[in-house]
């Protein structure tokens, strides 16, 4: 028999607090738009449990997960292997993993670590919490699908590229038949809100979770992000603003909430649960004299076409400047990891995140494959197909980050803003998404 308990608490930053995402803006926390949360589903089925917390945080390091597990495990045994932590990727929280701007690691700026001591103990007490008030439950899981074609996002390198448009949920409900909470996962980056705004904000998932929970009294939502890493709504939304963070925050709530509408429920749930590890392979990017000259050119490119576009309003010729600079960005960041590294440095991205992990629950015929970092949606599909599970939901940023992008061999030939930021080497995808599948084959 089925026992689950959803719970959720806040985790706002105070304000002062420097705000992560856009690496080369700094901005400082100088109020909640909206709060942020971590939310936390736990399961239990005969004896086996499983924990899935979602965070509204642009990354967690792997090793303040680690913390969190062992203080969950130390307090209430909970097996480590059994908690899954997962970031919405908003670009409006405080930092809590290793920066990615060099001009910040050169001049030694650190995580907020108070901040980040009270989040790993917020996060521990909430997942006692959720097993010490489990209650006899039943589960659903489903999907529906909502992309590019609503207008709501897609591939953000290739316009009309591969995206991935399902709505993917989880809900659970208890013996009285009312929803109690929900996990909501979908795939695109929480970019709305730009470096002009100096508040924290969840982004679009605060409008998916206050869709949901206006409409279904009592319920708890979370949100997971699903493989991101060349998805955003780039090409597809009406402008960066909160109106249309809401507007597309509430068309995904909708499209979750319509998952539930044929639900099939139960209230037995075997649970399997696998993990694996692999070392990062990283690339090489060349000397120090080559990349000086590629970041000159680059500059002036990103200068010429910012002369020429940099205050249209037509969104064609904002892409070509702001590409420019996307580019322009990722040549500097390689120029900074070599004079890094040269300097001894330590990049925190890269030390403290590796090996890689992986994750996978098999939660009664539902597989949920947790990963490390921000992944290209390719992956992200080949997985779903591959799985050979009816609803496959993958969690990019679980349990840690990487050292960049997850990139796929095409993307390092065409070029751009992620390939040229990634430390990770071209043909490492390939055998991570390997070493995936046989995760997965350990719990069928």
């Amino acid at each position: 028999m089925l026992n689950a308990c959803m719970k959720r608490i806040e985790i706002t930053p105070p304000k002062g607090l420097e705000l992560a995402g856009y690496p080369h803006y700094p901005r400082y926390n100088e109020g909640a738009h909206d709060p942020l949360y971590a939310a936390c589903m736990y399961l239990e089925n005969d004896g086996v449990e499983a924990v899935m917390v979602t965070l509204d945080l642009l990354f967690f390091s792997k090793q303040h997960a680690k913390a969190v597990r062992e203080k969950v495990n130390s307090l209430c045994k909970i097996p480590k292997s059994s908690i899954m932590i997962s970031c919405s990727h908003t670009h409006s929280a405080p930092w809590a993993a290793g920066r990615l701007d060099i001009e910040s690691l050169e001049a030694g700026k650190e995580q907020p670590k108070e901040y980040v001591k009270e989040l790993i103990d917020k996060i521990a007490n909430l997942i006692v919490d959720a097993k010490n008030d489990a209650y006899p439950a039943k589960f659903t899981s489903g999907t529906a699908i909502c992309g590019q074609e609503s207008g709501i996002g897609g591939n953000r390198r290739i316009k009309g590229g591969p995206h991935d448009p399902l709505v993917s949920v989880m809900a659970i409900k208890d013996e009285a038949e009312k929803l109690r909470g929900m996990l909501v996962n979908y795939t695109l980056h929480p970019t709305f809100i730009h470096e002009w705004s100096n508040s924290c904000t969840a982004d679009y998932p605060c409008y998916l979770k206050k869709e949901i929970e206006e409409t279904k009294e009592g319920v708890l939502v979370g949100f997971s992000q699903g493989t991101s890493g060349n998805q955003s709504s780039r090409y597809y939304r009406e402008g960066e603003s909160y109106d249309e963070a809401e507007r597309v925050g509430r068309t995904l709530g909708k499209a979750a909430l319509s998952v539930l509408e044929n639900a099939k429920w139960t209230d037995e749930l075997p649970i399997k649960i696998a993990t694996d590890s692999i070392e990062y392979e990283l690339r090489d990017f060349g000397t120090e004299e080559e990349l000086i000259k590629q970041v000159e050119h680059d500059k002036a490119v990103y200068e010429d076409l910012y002369a020429k576009y940099g205050k249209s309003e037509n969104r064609e010729e904002y892409y070509l400047w702001q590409n420019a600079n996307l580019k322009c960005l990722g040549s500097e960041d390689q120029l900074g990891y070599i004079r890094l590294r040269k300097k001894g440095i330590k990049i925190e991205l890269l030390e403290d995140e590796n090996p890689c992990e992986i994750q996978v629950m098999n939660l009664g015929g539902t597989c949920v494959i947790g990963i490390q970092g921000e992944i290209f949606v390719e992956y992200g599909l080949y997985l779903k197909a591959m799985a050979g599970f009816g609803t496959v939901i993958v969690n990019e940023l679980s349990n840690g980050v990487a050292p960049g992008y997850l990139y796929t061999p095409e993307s390092l030939v065409t070029g751009g803003y992620e390939t040229d930021t990634s430390m990770i080497a071209e043909g490492f995808g390939r055998k991570l998404i390997s070493k995936v599948l046989e995760t997965i084959d350990k719990v069928r």
